[in-house]
């Protein structure tokens, strides 16, 4: 089966100079992960060989199978009605049972064709292969990993502050000589003991509170804070949409993902020519997650947008893990806590470089307010 006008318009379309352009067939079969297509009756029209691998399952058996029998969601409480959507539909980090294998974590993306909204491309990203868009679920193994740090890190803060305490005695008897060594002491305590709230924070699992809230002064809040400081030598250029509604968020958290993210786009752009920074915002229409929750439009864009160099091609991929950074005093936390505090507010971080305009460009989108 093809899309009844999808395949047509697209073979008969030309490039100049290059011929026509490749059917819809040929592009999900050329995609490099797992891609369904699905048809107005919601049966599989079209399957690639990598979803022919993932779901173990030939395309003989799978073209005219109804996509909700070979696709079925582990959670009871989702609405399996997903794979029928009009609009463009994103689902992370849930189970599947896929085919013939037992459930697997995967990110599910859903999206109509341009040219008939009755016809959905359906992709699979299978956790553990795929992390493009830069979204980081939560297993046991994160889970117990993070609450092992907590615990370390309160095991360490206890010595801590003997180790200081008793370097504050030393520095009353110490002479001129050793009175900077006990200094040092105080200095490196206080230093480890900021790196630990930083870890605790990220190792959180407390839920935020959330409210409908105006971003505009929380945006401006972090602007000011940050042209008074690291970027008080950088010129920082606010482009809003005037009529965004208001979004679902913790006002303090998204303060600190702002500082956090304006100040990485800061630092990008040392030493280049021009530097620049950009915090625009825009109304998002059609993009929605799916988690337990269940379906939440994230309609609230802002973005921290930089001329820097942009991100490393071996980081790319990792980019919102922890201690990961290509900057030499860097720590690599910063993006996995915007990482955390983003997802505790039920939206979504990603990274993009355009190479066209040479900008890197972080987005954050944000579920609106119910009073928005």
């Amino acid at each position: 089966m093809q899309p009844e006008n999808g395949r047509n318009r697209l073979s008969s379309q030309f490039l100049p100079g290059r011929g026509a352009l490749p059917d819809a067939a040929e592009l999900i079969a050329a995609h490099p992960v797992a891609t369904l297509l699905i048809g107005p009756d919601g049966r599989i029209a079209s399957a690639n060989a990598r979803a022919e691998s993932l779901l173990n399952m030939a395309r003989s058996a799978l073209v005219g199978s109804v996509v909700g029998r070979v696709l079925r969601i582990a959670d009871p409480h989702m609405d399996t009605a997903i794979w029928m959507t009009d609009k463009p539909l994103s689902a992370f980090g849930i189970q599947v049972h896929a085919g013939r294998n037992e459930a697997l974590e995967m990110d599910v993306l859903i999206h109509p064709l341009l040219e008939d909204e009755r016809w959905r491309v359906v992709a699979l990203h299978v956790h553990g292969q795929s992390q493009t868009l830069g979204v980081r679920r939560s297993s046991m193994g994160v889970r117990s990993a993070t609450g092992a740090a907590a615990m370390l890190a309160h095991e360490i803060k206890n010595p801590l502050s003997g180790i200081r305490g008793a370097a504050q005695l030393l520095e009353g008897d110490a002479g001129e000589a050793t009175r900077p060594l006990t200094k040092l002491i105080c200095d490196e305590v206080d230093r480890i003991a900021a790196l630990i709230d930083r870890m605790q924070h990220f190792t959180s699992n407390q839920p935020l509170a959330c409210r409908p809230e105006n971003i505009y002064p929380l945006l401006d809040r972090a602007v000011e804070i940050a042209t008074a400081g690291f970027a008080r030598d950088c010129p920082i250029v606010r482009t809003y949409d005037p009529s965004l509604p208001f979004a679902q968020v913790n006002g303090d958290a998204f303060v600190q993902i702002m500082l956090n993210l304006v100040k990485n786009a800061v630092e990008a752009v040392e030493g280049v020519e021009d530097g620049r920074v950009q915090v625009a915002t825009a109304y998002r229409h059609g993009l929605s997650v799916l988690s337990g929750k269940g379906t939440s439009p994230l309609q609230i864009e802002i973005q921290v947008i930089d001329n820097g160099p942009g991100v490393p091609d071996s980081i790319r991929d990792v980019l919102f893990n922890p201690f990961i950074s290509n900057k030499r005093s860097g720590q690599g936390l910063g993006l996995a806590l915007v990482d955390k505090l983003v997802r505790d507010m039920n939206g979504l971080v990603q990274y993009e470089r355009d190479q066209a305009s040479g900008r890197s460009i972080f987005r954050v989108l944000l579920p609106m307010g119910a009073n928005g």
